[in-house]
């Protein structure tokens, strides 16, 4: 694919469902009784790998009339799948189902394409573990795996030395079909996403607060939850894509419509506007126990700034993005605590540094950080870029491609669909100039 420069992006955007909310969304409507409506649903393909395996484990999960309709099993209610759980690029999907039957008294086999494959699951087994279930994998709890849950699962209290919200998020669903009360403590806040749909179904969820900044989560566990209506609202991370486009391309003005606001997912916006990004949020309201709001962006210009590790977990899947912002600011950004994106679809740091000076860019690595000496202005772009079957990395430089003196390519764009299917026709709608390669 191609992105060819640009004079400015103008308009007004809906970006699709959250991804995060509607893998939780599908998840608890099959836990729920009764039928649960969901509006908005991102119906990319990691999302509807989650729907598939749902149906596999005896949930009905239909589509009607620009609607999602689940009709729940119950908590504890899922059936033993008759085939392998394929759940093609996504670790979220993977993860949280793995929570979800690790408290099932039967035997599941997850698999995925080779990208996910190759992503550690071990963090999220050995919590599990505790919990009961017994798992039988690849070297570093690689996939293809197998589950068998627990005949008596365990509540646990379980501490977190890395803050995840899939970690995290794998235990809570484990929790819903296990006694009594299980207890997850986190270093530092991570996306509560799962915390917030439980309440919504119904479930009794509290927390208490450290001084540290830290977080106790505790929830009852076998509730009884009721199917119910859910609004998805956009999704920031997909949002993150013609905002930063907006930023640096000038003479943009974008509305970007409906997205999803949740304080531990805005860290991108923070440092945008720390960067002298002219972001503004309008018409705040609340979706589904989600806040959401307008964004109105405009371009000007940008400088180079640090973030903090202590941000990464409010803005971890926004940093290919942020990257291509840094090299457009003028001085040096610098980025660290991102050893996670070393093991996310692919080698982000690595990905991020290869495309940036293959677009005439100033940046260099290390084990969880990355520095990048900003150009002020237009990339000088004329690279083709390796995406490495990444969704993120591809859209990251169809965008760059897009603020560049001259045309940016990527190898291969595929993989786009798993997280924002038709995000080259909805940027091309807004001014960019985004096609296959030759068309």
């Amino acid at each position: 694919m191609i992105s060819r420069p640009v004079g400015a992006l103008s308009g007004r955007i809906v970006t699709p469902g959250d991804k995060s909310i509607s893998h939780r969304a599908l998840i608890l409507g099959a836990s729920a009784v009764g039928e649960t409506t969901v509006s908005g649903l991102l119906e990319a393909e990691d999302v509807l790998a989650t729907a598939t395996a749902l149906r596999a484990l005896g949930a009905d999960c239909t589509r009607s009339g620009g609607q999602w309709r689940i009709h729940g099993r119950g908590v504890g209610g899922l059936a033993e799948p008759d085939r392998v759980l394929d759940m093609g690029n996504s670790g979220t999907g993977a993860r949280l189902l793995m929570g979800l039957v690790a408290s099932h008294p039967f035997t599941t086999f997850f698999t995925g394409d080779a990208s996910l494959r190759g992503r550690p699951m071990r963090r999220v087994i050995e919590p599990l573990a505790e919990m009961g279930a017994a798992f039988w994998s690849r070297s570093n709890g690689r996939l293809p795996l197998a589950v068998r849950g627990a005949v008596e699962p365990l509540a646990i209290d379980y501490t977190q030395s890395i803050a995840s919200a899939q970690v995290k998020s794998a235990i809570m669903l484990a929790a819903m079909n296990t006694p009594g009360h299980t207890s997850v403590v986190e270093p530092a806040r991570s996306r509560d996403h799962t915390e917030r749909m439980l309440t919504h179904f119904g479930a009794d969820v509290s927390f208490v607060d450290a001084p540290d900044g830290g977080r106790t989560i505790t929830l009852v566990g076998q509730p009884e939850l009721g199917g119910c209506a859910v609004e998805v609202p956009g999704d920031i991370s997909s949002a993150a894509f013609p905002l930063v486009g907006a930023l640096i391309i000038p003479g943009s003005r974008l509305a970007l419509v409906n997205v999803g606001v949740n304080p531990l997912r805005t860290g991108l916006i923070e440092t945008l506007q720390e960067m002298g990004g002219r972001i503004e949020a309008v018409d705040a309201r609340e979706l589904s126990g989600e806040p959401v709001a307008d964004l109105v962006v405009e371009a000007g210009d940008l400088v180079g700034v640090d973030v903090p590790a202590e941000r990464v977990p409010r803005m971890i899947d926004e940093f290919p993005i942020l990257a291509v912002a840094a090299a457009c600011a003028r001085g040096r950004t610098r980025m660290s605590g991102l050893g996670e994106l070393r093991v996310k679809e692919s080698d982000r740091l690595a990905a991020m540094v290869e495309g940036l000076v293959a677009c005439g860019v100033n940046a260099e690595a290390g084990p969880d950080w990355i520095v990048i000496d900003g150009v002020g202005g237009a990339l000088p772009g004329g690279a083709r870029i390796r995406a490495r079957h990444d969704h993120r990395i591809a859209m990251a430089f169809l965008v760059a491609g897009a603020a560049a003196r001259e045309a940016v390519a990527i190898d291969d764009g595929s993989a786009i669909a798993t997280s924002f299917p038709g995000f080259c026709a909805l940027m091309n709608e807004v001014g960019a100039d985004m096609s296959e390669a030759g068309a």
